[in-house]
């Protein structure tokens, strides 16, 4: 294997990426492309992991590396978050263009999706200006023949002056053409001398006089022209990175201090500064990429964009965007109901066995009492509920959330709910961080890295979960059959308890907007930025792949990452229902401390309490009920829910306290892996605990309003 030697380059905002070398003959090879052009399925096909790919834009927001092996030598390939441009206007632009900048690639792979070669273009050509040793690679030729598009490649690599490549890396389908080309360009004595956009005189005058001192300056360690395009731009965050990765302001030298005054004096005269310049450098470069495209490629119409542009309409449009939205969740949610309960009573029958088996053991080891009740009826009985509450639904949820993602109707989600955070003054890519915390918040947390202005992200984050993540549909499910749908199967009442959840998640999302323009209007102030959404094209999903995708990448992740807070989560509440404190257990004097305040908002002690232990993980709330109202030494599970429902009915509850219940169970803190995920991205103990305070609080004033409504009308 050979010893590992790192070096750092620049990676995505927020820290510098580590190059994993084996050997100082590795080479490191870039790897770029605008969002949704299939860069992470090359990257995953090249190296062999399994990075998550989607049909979405901004799926890569930070930079990943793989490795490949090409005729004995290794090739250390690093996906570059997803970017339309390199001129550093966004975190993910400034990420890619410091990495080719000073990352220490010596090559890099610039792909583009061949159904719209023009707007990738503008991308590539920015890239040749800075990287001379590119590869183009033309991804996603299958779709383009299926669209009638037609791509000259060989005339392609003729006016660019490197080499292109035509992929279809879904298929594995031209990766060793790509390799070998990369292996060429790395090896070959000297760059390729590719196209050069042509800017206005004025400009070009600017860049002949900058370049000569320049040059001298950074002794092939940058482009002069990219670099003096960059300085005649005034690019304030590349400054920083040329002083910090070249040890100098190139201002400070006085050759280039005074060419530089005199370019800009001579731009200024013609009148192109400050933004006339930027726009005219943007314009001669998308000028440049559509007739290179016009070149290059034809196209014929065909029945496949006639069919997605029916599909847009019923998708997209203000008349039928809505209801089809509804009706999709609502059907998942069904699917999700009725899918779960079979399985979910097999596993918990299994898992319960292995507790038997497991108890057996303890006893035949003679082992302490205390030490079999701690282990087998703390850590593992809660460990096994919630795999047996939280796989099956997980393991239906996950692959359909996976095959919208995979169609492409996730971004048509954002588009039809962008006016609605924009009202809330919040990003519409809100609305893809919001279906992601449907499967789990601290996921959803994540993914709000894809928002570029800071104020917005923050709002996604603070407010994700106000959406019911999975672990809270159990707990709502049970609610709303048991006191609103009426115990027993058949499919009316899966589709009413599926209509009244998703009922419940539309007050989530209804939150969410309010209480983003709450937060928008009084601590994070500010005007929701514009962003461009690409609408990517609908594809077949490919189911196989996305089974073992949502499963290994989302399922088992979420599940262990519960697991691992269930299982000492276990052991407290053990403890907290088994230590007695003179008459009776630490677990009763805490629900009957709680409960005068409870009362307060339509609950009791034992719910408040319930809710307080479910903090690792929100599955085991119900069963902590159970163990609080049965005085159980551990978790309990009668196993029907007309038994529960007599049970709680025995403690008290109405309708009132059911409603109030489901409120609290949508709306209260965050579990312990989505603060930690908050405290994480945010790096603020304020801001997470904003976060916890936010839910909290609307869940316990629309409890205590609810109650208060309830018993003035005599209600319950």
């Amino acid at each position: 294997m050979g010893l590992t030697h790192t070096s750092t380059g620049a990676g995505a905002a927020g820290g510098a990426l580590v190059i994993q070398r084996r050997s100082p003959q590795d080479r490191v090879v870039a790897l770029a492309g605008n969002p949704n052009v299939g860069k992470s399925t090359l990257f995953n096909a090249l190296t062999g992991l399994r990075q998550h790919t989607g049909n979405w834009p901004g799926k890569t927001v930070a930079n990943a590396q793989g490795r490949h092996i090409r005729h004995g030598r290794d090739y250390i390939l690093v996906d570059l978050p997803g970017t339309y441009s390199l001129l550093a206007r966004s975190a993910e632009e400034e990420a890619a263009r410091d990495f080719l900048c000073f990352g220490g690639a010596g090559a890099a792979v610039v792909v583009c999706d061949a159904t719209c070669l023009e707007r990738n273009l503008n991308l590539v050509l920015q890239t040749l200006e800075l990287m001379p040793r590119t590869v183009v690679c033309v991804n996603l030729l299958d779709e383009a023949r299926a669209k009638g598009i037609q791509v000259d490649l060989e005339k392609l690599s003729q006016i660019l002056g490197v080499p292109v490549v035509g992929t279809s890396a879904g298929r594995l389908e031209g990766l060793e053409p790509l390799m070998a080309a990369v292996e060429g360009v790395c090896d070959a004595p000297q760059p390729p001398e590719p196209f050069r956009a042509d800017y206005p005189p004025a400009v070009e005058a600017a860049l002949a006089r900058l370049e000569p001192p320049l040059t001298a300056w950074l002794s092939g360690r940058l482009p002069a022209r990219w670099t003096a395009l960059r300085l005649l731009d005034r690019d304030p965050s590349l400054l920083q990175s040329l002083s910090e990765a070249l040890g100098g302001d190139p201002g400070a030298d006085p050759a280039v201090s005074a060419a530089l005054a005199s370019a800009r004096a001579e731009l200024e005269a013609a009148g192109w500064e400050g933004e006339a310049l930027r726009e005219a450098v943007a314009s001669a470069l998308v000028r440049a990429a559509a007739g290179i495209a016009e070149a290059v490629a034809t196209c014929r119409p065909t029945r496949r964009e006639a069919r997605d542009a029916r599909l847009d309409r019923l998708f997209t449009s203000r008349a039928t965007g809505i209801p089809v939205m509804l009706g999709l969740l609502a059907l998942a949610l069904w699917l999700t109901i009725w899918g779960a309960n079979l399985p979910s009573s097999l596993l918990s029958r299994a898992l319960f066995w292995v507790q038997d088996r497991l108890t057996d053991l303890f006893w035949y080891l003679h082992a302490p009492a205390w030490l079999h009740g701690a282990l087998v009826l703390g850590v593992y009985r809660t460990l096994a509920w919630v795999v047996s509450v939280m796989l099956p639904p997980m393991a239906i949820f996950f692959p359909l959330f996976t095959l919208l993602e995979d169609f492409g109707y996730l971004p048509r989600v954002a588009f039809v709910l962008d006016h609605a955070f924009q009202k809330a003054r919040a990003c519409g890519k809100q609305a893809l961080t919001m279906c992601m915390g449907f499967g789990c918040n601290a996921a959803g947390v994540v993914g709000c890295r894809i928002i570029d202005s800071p104020r917005e992200r923050l709002i996604a984050v603070l407010t994700n979960s106000f959406v019911p993540c999975n672990g809270r549909f159990p707990t709502l499910i049970a609610l709303l059959t048991m006191f609103f749908v009426g115990a027993g199967g058949g499919l009316g009442r899966s589709l009413l308890a599926a209509g009244l959840l998703t009922g419940v998640i539309l007050l989530g999302v209804a939150m969410t907007f309010w209480t983003s323009r709450i937060l928008s209007a009084t601590v994070l102030k500010g005007v929701p930025s514009a962003f461009v959404l690409e609408l990517p094209p609908y594809r077949r999903p490919r189911v196989g792949q996305v089974v073992v995708r949502s499963l290994l990448d989302r399922t088992v992740f979420v599940l262990g990452r519960a697991a691992a807070v269930a299982a000492p989560a276990g052991l407290v509440i053990w403890l907290c229902a088994n230590l007695r404190v003179g008459e009776g257990t630490l677990l009763s004097l805490c629900t009957g401390a709680l409960d005068p305040f409870a009362r307060l908002l339509g609950l009791d002690g034992v719910i408040l309490m319930a809710f307080l232990l479910g903090f690792p993980a929100n599955e085991i709330v119900v069963p902590v009920m159970l163990m609080g109202y049965l005085a159980a030494g551990s978790l309990t599970d009668l196993g029907d829910l007309e038994a529960l429902r007599a049970l709680l009915v025995q403690n008290g509850w109405t309708w009132r306290t059911a409603v109030c219940t489901i409120l609290f169970s949508l709306f209260h803190w965050p579990c312990s892996t989505t603060c930690l995920t908050i405290a994480k991205e945010t790096g603020s103990v304020r801001w997470t605990l904003l976060a916890i305070a936010l839910p909290t609080a609307v869940g316990m004033g629309l409890c205590a309003l609810t109650a208060a409504a309830a018993r003035a009308l005599g209600l319950g």
